[in-house]
């Protein structure tokens, strides 16, 4: 395998932290991946370039789990950490945040959280996957939220599978590509990269729905005061002609 330097602290590094898992490598990628989706304190896991750091494994028989198996494993991790982190959010929320004092967590921060998922639920729970960090806390928020649980797991199976079957894949194909082998790192960086892309669309179009609103209102805003100057105006007339 090809050497590369690590994204961050040096035991994070994808190659060597596989590699120092040993016999037990596909073990501890499942419980990385359950901890990343459902306990918070796996938001600084490397995920992404982890899945496609380990189908490059697969690829090379460094694991000699049959791919298939692999994304199966990783898919159901996956899926039931974010079932784990959304039942910690909707059983530990209410008495985190039900404290006036509290500077952190704030009864408004849920009622922010439930109006987002109100609107963007479902492809929250799917795009978030691919988002470092926010795809640990979102799980917890969705429970905090109090999101509908169907719905949530339904479109939690749909991001499992998406991300951790489909990163996987990709790298045990796109590993077996001598240039990608030779720039694994550039090529981590720009996965890690990519998956920010769909919150930035999100947040652009957010933005251009929330500037249409505030245009519509204002434009509403103007006809109101010149049908109301136009009223006072037919008033004012008759009286100067008399």
């Amino acid at each position: 395998m090809t050497t590369t330097l690590a994204l961050g602290p040096d035991w994070l590094d994808p190659e060597k932290l596989l590699t120092m898992l040993g016999p037990w490598m596909l073990v501890g990628l499942c419980v990385i991946v359950f901890a990343e989706c459902g306990l918070l304190v796996g938001f600084f896991l490397p995920g992404d370039s982890l899945l496609f750091t380990a189908g490059l494994f697969v690829a090379a028989g460094h694991i000699s789990t049959p791919l298939w198996l692999v994304c199966v494993l990783l898919t159901v991790c996956a899926f039931v950490g974010n079932v784990v982190g959304y039942y910690i959010g909707r059983k530990a929320g209410p008495a985190l945040f039900n404290k006036p004092e509290s500077k952190i967590f704030k009864k408004e921060y849920v009622d922010k959280t439930q109006e987002f998922f109100d609107k963007y639920g479902p492809r929250a729970i799917v795009l978030a996957r691919f988002v470092p960090i926010v795809r640990t806390f979102i799980t917890a928020m969705a429970g905090v939220g109090r999101m509908d649980p169907k719905k949530y797991f339904t479109y939690s199976a749909i991001g499992g599978v998406a991300w951790a079957a489909g990163l996987t894949v990709l790298g045990y194909y796109l590993g077996q590509i001598s240039f990608i082998k030779e720039n694994l790192e550039v090529t981590l960086l720009a996965i890690v990269l990519l998956s920010i892309v769909p919150i930035i669309i999100e947040v652009i179009k957010a933005r251009r729905e929330k500037k249409s609103l505030v245009q519509a209102e204002a434009d509403d805003i103007t006809e109101i005061m010149e049908a109301q100057i136009h009223d006072d105006a037919t008033q004012i007339i008759p009286r100067v002609e008399r």
